[in-house]
């Protein structure tokens, strides 16, 4: 939809207007603009050098525009600017802000956390463990690292545990030594056996040595240690002793066997490839460290729709300014706005860092590499996405609907009998639950005796909410699904037309087998989904997933209802729903007077119940 047709009047001037003449009042200096949406959410924060010129043409005509950069400017309804002393301020200044504000149109990384290290921790019977670079505190530890990522770390140290038999459970030595049978893991001579007492100090110690020498690479001495050590033992004639020393010596070898893919002059560098897809845009940085590759990290964005030149200068800036590990030389697929302030960021951490984009030879060969490693990754978390496009597309056409619901909410009632009613919202986003969106309500209405007027309830709280602007509610579906036919897709309709909004509502009709068999519409007209096998499986899903989401809830509230008054003498559970279902509540039995308990339960069952919440009462 094009930002100029679609932009509110606003005191005469439309909102694309009004920003435009906003934009041209700002000054011609560094500094950073941050873009709101209606309800003062941050949807970007970017840095400019000249303000007035950066922002003013986010308004401009639209024809330039990438269609991320439409559609983030179609959310804008304000902006806010924080004038700088010079870009390199307002570039460090922007990392900060996008890292406390993560806005939906900026890159945002999984992980900023820094690169792990492993901790070799201090005394007698040392442990490994990883860490990361901003948990590296001086407690007598030894730090070894770091390490390109999470998983490269633990890889090291479950090789070093198994090669050298070292302990990997969680007993603490020597406090455990003796304190139960050996593990599994020291019987099929995975572990040296520290539990049962007959390791020394001395013994574990030289294992804890070797460890240390295979994560500072330095294997070969070790390995020549260890072969005069298993000769001797062959001298001896102690051949159980020097296989296992022979086969300690494969492991190291194998251990530090890694890929060698150029010479010493990939020292300290990291190489960083972006590709585009159509669901997803994908970076890949591989890291090598004297010429081995020594681990990789894979970043998605899902706002697709910008130039690979803009995905890898905001997400190399967001990557490194998050990170405390700074590399030698960057090679780069792509060329990156703010190369030169990167470079003046580094620099003050006291490392000279080099880009380059290699257009032959073996570096260029290794851009390509990571290149298509990002492909690879792509197409294997891509496959599940287009196969969810697909299906929310052919919603879209079955129920005539204006887009592809990205956002689903569905809406189901449960209760016993005409008590103790719950009603639950589930959430489904790009067709797969999003379970921290799920809202769980108790009906408060004491009336209310059936479902369709709790649904209704219901509707009414989470859309008043909505309206409110609260967290965890602002957002609005793209498609409402009921439970029940089309007089409860009525009433969800005029719920919602009460708050101005037009959000499609569908009831889910069942057939014989309680599976959803169609859908049906405020007017009646059903559509049917048993013709597309993708969607009905979906909306079944939903369905499946709406119900059991409310059964869960009221059997939890049940069960509180029921241990609330266990142990009362003569109330069983027949009994208990009598009760539920007069006083609706425990606190309203709490208070209830002996006449009233009487009306409903045998006198000796009521002063039972009475005494449990007061003072005893005898009756008359």
């Amino acid at each position: 939809m094009n930002t100029t047709e679609s932009a509110a009047v606003d005191g005469g001037l439309s909102a694309i207007e009004r920003l435009k003449a906003k934009a041209l009042s700002l000054p011609l200096q560094p500094g950073v603009y941050i873009m709101t949406d209606k309800k003062g959410k941050v949807v970007y924060v970017g840095k400019a050098k000249r303000l007035k010129n950066r922002v003013s043409s986010y308004f401009q005509d639209s024809a330039g525009h990438t269609p991320k950069t439409r559609r983030m400017v179609a959310r804008v309804h304000d902006f806010d600017t924080i004038i700088t002393a010079s870009e390199f301020e307002a570039f460090i200044l922007e990392s900060s802000l996008i890292r406390r504000h993560r806005p939906r149109y900026n890159i945002k990384l999984k992980d900023g956390s820094g690169y792990p290290f492993i901790r070799l921790s201090p005394g007698l019977y040392p442990t490994l463990s990883v860490v990361h670079d901003n948990q590296l505190v001086k407690d007598g530890s030894r730090y070894f690292g770091p390490y390109g990522g999470w998983g490269i770390s633990k890889t090291v140290i479950d090789s070093l545990q198994t090669t050298l038999r070292l302990p990997s459970c969680k007993r603490v030595f020597p406090r455990d030594i003796g304190k139960g049978r050996p593990c599994l893991q020291f019987h099929m001579n995975r572990c040296m056996g520290v539990c049962r007492g007959d390791i020394s100090e001395e013994a574990f110690g030289e294992r804890i040595r070797r460890a240390v020498l295979m994560m500072e690479g330095k294997t070969t001495g070790l390995c020549k240690e260890l072969e005069e050590e298993m000769q001797m033992h062959s001298e001896n004639l102690q051949f159980e002793a020097a296989a296992q020393l022979r086969d300690e010596m494969r492991s190291i070898e194998a251990l530090t066997r890694r890929q060698i893919v150029v010479g010493g002059g990939m020292a300290d560098t990291d190489v960083i490839a972006v590709v585009m897809g159509e669901a997803r845009n994908c970076a890949v940085v591989l890291h090598f460290l004297d010429g081995n590759l020594m681990g990789r990290d894979t970043e998605f964005s899902e706002e697709t729709g910008e130039s690979p030149e803009e995905f890898i200068s905001a997400f190399t800036s967001q990557y490194y300014m998050t990170r405390g590990k700074i590399p030698r030389h960057v090679l780069l697929s792509h060329p990156i706005e703010d190369e030169a302030l990167l470079k003046d960021v580094f620099l003050s951490k006291g490392i000279k860092t080099e880009f380059s984009i290699p257009q032959r030879g073996s570096k260029a060969e290794l851009v390509k590499m990571a290149a298509r490693n990002a492909a690879e990754e792509i197409a294997r978390v891509t496959t599940r996405e287009e196969k969810t496009r697909f299906l929310l597309s052919e919603l879209k056409r079955l129920l005539s609907l204006p887009d592809p619901p990205e956002r689903i909410e569905s809406v189901d009632i449960s209760n016993t009998g005409d008590s103790g009613r719950v009603g639950v919202i589930v959430c489904y986003k790009n067709g797969r639950p999003l379970k921290k969106a799920y809202k769980q309500f108790i009906i408060k209405n004491e009336d209310i005796r059936d479902d369709y007027h709790s649904m209704e309830e219901v509707l009414t709280r989470r859309f008043t909410r909505l309206i409110k602007g609260e967290a965890g509610f602002d957002e609005a579906p793209d498609l409402l699904l009921v439970d029940g036919g089309s007089t409860h897709a009525s009433m969800a309709r005029r719920v919602l037309e009460g708050f101005g909004l037009n959000i499609p509502v569908y009831g889910m009709v069942k057939d014989d087998k309680h599976r959803t068999r169609a859908v049906v519409g405020p007017d009646g007209a059903e559509a049917a989904l048993t013709g597309s096998p993708g969607v009905f499986a979906l909306v079944g899903q939903i369905q499946e997933e709406t119900h059991r989401s409310a059964v869960t809830f009221h059997q939890k509230q049940r069960s509180k209802f029921d241990s609330e008054l266990d142990g009362i003498a003569g109330l069983g559970a027949n009994r208990r729903d009598k009760l539920l279902l007069h006083f609706k509540s425990v606190k309203r039995i709490s208070t209830a007077t002996p006449e009233e308990l009487e009306a409903l339960l045998p006198k000796n069952v009521a002063v039972n119940v009475y005494n449990h919440f007061h003072n005893p009462y005898e009756p008359a």
